[in-house]
């Protein structure tokens, strides 16, 4: 079943696939594709994100990095990085990931073992309410700690309390800053100056939030 969005992305479900099957689909697929997955006991949600959605992902990914710098916090930007488990029958592909808490465990690993290794430490998903297959559940099966959830012109962030996710205005990442109003906002104001000038204004508005 294909549906598609003018704005957001092409999503092909496909119902009844094996572990197994997933597995031969990402080892054809490769690592070098513009396509996210996304799997759940079975059924398997192919999505190909069109230019709206990747430029709302690369600038929410563009200022994590800025909160990162002026919070003097290490990071790893593994973008979509394949997080799966075959006990738990889930797997997911997320618009961007970091490792962040666990950037130090992370630095020098070269492929991603969930068997063994810490799921990212933030994940970004966009366009959220066009998707097929809830990831929520996946990544609190991962036990990903903290999911921004963006889809225009609406953001929420999800911590990881006790086994299941709480939806909160602030980032405990990020110094409990007051994000899921702000970025928003910014975001929008890109539409109306550009990209640069939007940058250069939020690493304005976090310093100021430092300083207060």
């Amino acid at each position: 079943m294909l549906t598609t969005s003018p704005t957001s992305s092409q999503r092909v479900l496909l119902p009844n696939i094996s572990w197994q099957t997933f597995e031969t689909i990402l080892a054809e697929m490769g690592g070098n594709r513009a396509t996210r997955l996304a799997y759940d006991h079975g059924t398997l949600e192919i999505m190909t994100p069109l230019m709206p959605h990747e430029h709302n992902n690369r600038l929410i990914h563009n200022l994590v990095v800025i909160l990162a710098e002026e919070l003097n916090l290490n990071l790893k930007s593994t973008g979509s990085v394949t997080c799966k488990r075959q006990d738990l029958l889930r797997g997911v592909e997320p618009d961007s990931s970091f490792y962040i808490q666990n950037e130090p465990v992370m630095r020098h690993k070269q492929n991603l073992d969930l068997s063994q290794d810490p799921p990212p430490d933030l994940v970004i998903e966009v366009d959220y309410t066009s998707a097929s297959v809830d990831r929520l559940p996946i990544y609190l099966a991962l036990g990903v700690p903290e999911v921004w959830r963006y889809d225009e012109p609406m953001m929420q962030i999800y911590q990881l309390r006790d086994g299941v996710y709480v939806p909160c205005d602030v980032s405990p990442t990020f110094k409990n800053l007051p994000i899921t109003a702000e970025i928003p906002h910014f975001i929008q104001e890109t539409l109306k100056i550009g990209e640069i000038p939007m940058i250069r204004s939020f690493r304005a508005w976090v310093k100021q939030q430092i300083e207060n």
